[in-house]
């Protein structure tokens, strides 16, 4: 989510996130450095160096928290969360690193010529002074294998054996789930619209047959693809369906993803990441767009807690590095 861009170090709201056609045009991401365990890239995987700034609200910055919480790397990599409102001027920190109060100064520190998004989640590098990566994905991927040897939880969800499945599915789920809630929502053509909710709900159907035979994406082993999923499904229900007009299905309609979804919030490294009432109030309060008297609907009631049927399918759990 993005309230403005920058052009040339210069802070605008005046943007079109549209085509012609009505379509939600999402503008690539530009930092796009790594940290590695062996520091060859520039960036060396170390405690205490590295500091994250994220939204509660936002499902890709929600990707990088929960691969932090799951890999114990809380101690390692500090983190900030900006208020739940996103404004005009960005998301809004309070902020012990840079000391800065709006997001777009991290990305000015960074560079000062700076053109493009100015997104969460960003990857700060104490040391250098810099952004290292504002790509949750590749953040995501760096938590996982690049900072294992200072992980207390010695789990690996990008085990070699799944590899190439993993960065498949992530790929699958990508445009017509993660991107196409967006896509609906901020459509301005019926056309755009029908087109991104009718791949939306067919991918979804597609999940929902595969997730009666196995009980994460991958088969029988959570993964980083798993995680991509949830951060959208989490949202699904309470926002996506009535603020983006995804409203053809529920998640918890699905008796398959809705389960699933419940299976993954139960774990306590999900749950502790996860905040409902900030992603709603941030969501409707911050869209006026779409939302322009900024009311926060009072539901749906939803209960993640509610006990699920997963257990009925084979899980090797975590798997070891």
């Amino acid at each position: 989510m993005a309230s403005g861009i920058m052009i040339q170090g210069k802070w605008t709201t005046d943007f079109n996130k549209q085509n012609q056609s009505g379509k939600f045009n999402e503008t690539p991401t530009t930092f796009r450095d790594r940290v590695t365990a062996d520091g060859v890239s520039g960036f060396k995987a170390e405690a205490g160096r590295y500091h994250l700034y994220v939204s509660l609200g936002c499902p890709w910055a929600h990707r990088t928290l929960i691969m932090r919480e799951l890999k114990g790397l809380n101690n390692a990599i500090s983190v900030s969360i900006a208020d739940l409102i996103l404004g005009d001027q960005g998301w809004r920190f309070s902020d012990s690193v840079n000391h800065a109060q709006y997001l777009p100064e991290i990305y000015l520190k960074a560079n000062p010529k700076y053109t493009g998004r100015v997104t969460v989640p960003v990857l700060w590098d104490k040391q250098t002074q810099t952004i290292v990566n504002n790509e949750s994905r590749e953040i995501m991927r760096m938590f996982d294998v690049e900072f294992a040897e200072l992980a207390t939880q010695k789990v690996d969800l990008y085990p070699p054996d799944l590899q190439q499945k993993i960065d498949e599915t992530i790929d699958a789920i990508y445009l017509p789930i993660n991107a196409g809630v967006y896509r609906a929502g901020f459509a301005t053509d019926q056309t755009a619209y029908e087109e991104a909710v009718t791949e939306l709900f067919e991918s979804l159907d597609r999940w929902e047959t595969t997730l009666s035979q196995q009980r994460y994406l991958c088969g029988s082993s959570l993964t980083e693809a798993d995680i991509c999923m949830f951060a959208t499904l989490y949202r699904f229900d309470s926002v996506y369906h009535g603020h983006f007009k995804c409203n053809l299905r529920r998640i918890i309609d699905y008796p398959n993803l809705w389960n699933y979804l419940k299976d993954l919030y139960q774990r306590p490294e999900f749950k502790a990441t996860c905040n409902l009432d900030y992603i709603k109030r941030g969501y409707y309060m911050s869209m006026t767009d779409i939302n322009p008297n900024r009311i926060v609907p009072k539901g749906p009631i939803i209960d993640f807690d509610e006990r699920h049927d997963r257990h009925r399918l084979s899980d090797r759990t975590l798997s070891s590095v």
